[in-house]
């Protein structure tokens, strides 16, 4: 008998039954019924029961309009904190600083991640004053600066399952139409100014962090506090045009092809 060759030998038919799952719904817009799947993959439909429940329990998958099966951001989310990450946090690093010192703010970078928004970079303020929130720090998507811009600047699609596992790791939120227009109008103005929901006299400055396709990738947030005793140190309208230029710097380097701000 020929000798399997090393292909054949280490098969983990279960294993690729729920890669070509995740690949195939990788490649559609809107799921795919489970008859569906089964079609594309030339397999029968009873086959890929037990493998997407899996899925779905591990949250890999979502149902969607009741028989319809698509991918979460879970695999993003795992991505975001591989090397990409790092890399991203290494580029932001010298220009966060940099920010820090022109607006005399402290500032942060915050991404998406498996249902959260998540501080992973953090530059405090170089004067004696600045609001700073710890790395690793999960904050909501919903009354926050840098929640507003990540979901602002993503699809309908991708921003209804962001809320959908937001939802599910945090306390329910009443989502209005308002909350919907204003996220519009986020993206038409290119940042979030708002005054913070949990810090008095705190206003909440973000900006996205654009890949190459134009999603945002990251919030760059400045936690915006008027400093009395410093009258030389930026406005706030100042300020915000020191933080989209360090926000079109970054994405630049992630590979965007946004102007920068003047």
């Amino acid at each position: 008998m020929a000798e399997e060759d090393d292909g054949d030998r280490y098969r983990a038919p279960a294993l690729d039954k729920g890669l070509d799952i995740l690949e195939l719904l990788s490649s559609v817009d809107g799921g795919l019924t489970q008859a569906e799947i089964a079609k594309r993959l030339d397999r029968s439909p009873n086959e890929f029961y037990r493998m997407l429940d899996r899925l779905v329990r591990r949250g890999y998958v979502t149902k969607i309009d009741g028989d319809r099966y698509s991918l979460t951001l879970k695999l993003f989310g795992l991505a975001q904190l591989h090397a990409p990450v790092r890399r991203l946090v290494s580029y932001a690093t010298p220009i966060m600083r940099e920010l820090a010192e022109t607006s005399s703010q402290a500032n942060q970078l915050v991404v998406f991640d498996r249902g959260a928004a998540v501080v992973i970079a953090q530059q405090e303020a170089p004067r004696y004053w600045g609001i700073s929130i710890r790395v690793g720090s999960h904050i909501s998507l919903f009354d926050t600066g840098s929640g507003h811009v990540l979901l602002a600047f993503r699809s309908p699609e991708e921003r209804k399952m962001m809320i959908a596992e937001h939802l599910q790791s945090t306390e329910q939120f009443n989502l209005t139409p308002e909350f919907f227009a204003r996220l519009d109008q986020v993206r038409d103005r290119g940042y979030e100014m708002m005054a913070s929901l949990q810090t008095a006299g705190v206003y909440n400055l973000s900006t996205p962090v654009l890949g190459p396709d134009g999603r945002a990738i990251a919030a760059l947030t400045i936690p915006y506090i008027t400093l009395v005793n410093a009258p030389t140190a930026p406005d706030i309208t100042l300020t915000i045009r020191h933080l989209q230029h360090a926000a079109a710097r970054l994405s630049q380097l992630a590979g965007s092809d946004v102007p920068q701000s003047s």
